[in-house]
C-alpha cells in the first residue's frame, strides 16, 4: 500500500517511514507542502499521513486545497495539536482520521488499513478467490483453510492482487504498491515475489498476461 507521509520533523518522518515500511507499507516522505502537493498530483496513494504544523502552509490549508479538487484519498492527520478546535478544523477540512502524537506504530498501521479498506469498499472481513482467503485486518492468509506464512512483501503483493480480483495489474503498478521513493528495486523483483507466491499458493492461482501484467481471477 502506497502511503505519503507529510512531516517536517526529520527524526519523526524517518521513524514513520521505517516503521510503516517494516509493517508492509510503501511510504514516501516529504517535509513541506510544495513537495507534498507535487507528490499528490503526480502519484497515486492509498492514504496520506499529514502533520498540521508544516512550514509555509498549515496542514489544514493543504488538506482543504486537496479536497477542493475532489481528491478522495483518505487522509489521517497525525499532530501534536490535541485541542477540540484543532480536531474540528481538521475534520471539517476533510480529514478521515485524527491521531495525536505520539502514536504506537502498530495502531497507526491499523488505522491506515481501516481507512483504506473503507475507501475501497472492502468492508467484508476477508477477501477470497480460488481457495485463497485473506484477512486485511489480521493480515493473515489461508489456502483451502490452512494458514500460509508470507513475508511482508509477499503479503503486500497478494493483498494488492486480491483487492483487484479480476483486474490485470501491471508490473509498474505492483512495484508502486510495494516500494516507496529511494528504495532499490531490481528489474525482476515482482517476478521473484510472484514466483514465491505461486510456490506457496499454487502456480495456477496467479495468472500472467504476457506483456500486460498479473491478476487473480474471480474463479480459479
Amino acid at each position: 500500500m502506497r502511503i505519503l507521509i507529510i512531516e517536517d520533523d526529520l527524526q519523526l518522518g524517518d521513524g514513520l517511514s521505517s516503521g510503516l515500511r517494516s509493517l508492509g507499507f510503501a511510504p514516501d516522505w516529504v517535509c513541506e507542502p510544495v513537495a507534498a502537493w507535487h507528490a499528490l498530483m503526480g502519484e497515486d496513494y492509498d492514504a496520506v499521513v499529514l502533520d498540521l504544523g508544516l512550514p509555509k502552509e498549515d496542514g489544514v490549508s493543504l488538506l482543504s486545497r486537496l479536497r477542493a479538487r475532489h481528491d478522495p484519498v483518505p487522509v489521517l492527520i497525525l499532530t501534536a495539536r490535541d485541542g477540540k478546535a484543532d480536531k474540528l478544523a481538521g475534520f471539517n477540512a476533510g480529514a478521515d482520521d485524527y491521531v495525536v502524537k505520539p502514536v504506537d506504530m502498530e495502531e497507526l498501521a491499523a488505522r491506515l488499513h481501516a481507512l483504506i479498506r473503507r475507501t475501497q469498499g472492502q468492508l467484508r472481513a476477508r477477501l477470497a478467490a480460488g481457495g485463497i482467503e485473506l484477512d486485511p485486518q489480521a493480515r493473515r492468509v489461508w489456502l483451502d483453510g490452512d494458514p500460509v506464512n508470507l513475508s511482508v512483501r509477499e503479503y503486500a503483493l497478494l493483498e494488492k492482487l486480491m483487492s483487484n480480483i479480476g483486474r490485470v495489474l501491471s508490473k509498474a503498478q505492483l512495484e508502486a504498491a510495494l516500494y516507496g521513493w529511494g528504495e532499490g528495486v531490481e528489474s525482476n523483483t515482482v517476478e521473484v515475489h510472484i514466483h514465491h507466491l505461486r510456490r506457496k499458493l499454487g502456480s495456477e492461482r496467479i495468472v500472467t498476461l504476457r506483456g500486460i501484467g498479473y491478476m487473480i481471477e474471480s474463479v480459479c
